[in-house]
């Protein structure tokens, strides 16, 4: 299982989880199974985790994440 739907469906707070988190909608779509989850604005939760780890990089590996995402629902 993917490190983000396994972090998911555990109710871990992971990078990898957040990032999954804010694209269950689509993901969804696209026939994915993706665990419910409570987190609350995982975008903005997902920033605060990256700027927690070096604050001058967080915006630049955030658009990175979710380019990224939005690269892997485009090609899904």
């Amino acid at each position: 299982m993917n490190p983000g739907l396994r972090g998911l469906a555990e109710g871990r707070e992971t990078l990898a989880a957040l990032l999954v988190a804010i694209g269950a909608p689509r993901l969804r779509q696209l026939g994915i199974e993706v665990p419910n989850h409570s987190f609350s604005s995982p975008e903005h939760r997902l920033y605060e985790k990256l700027a927690d780890e070096d604050r001058e990089s967080a915006h630049s590996k955030y658009n990175s994440l979710i380019r990224r995402l939005v690269s892997f629902e485009r090609s899904y």
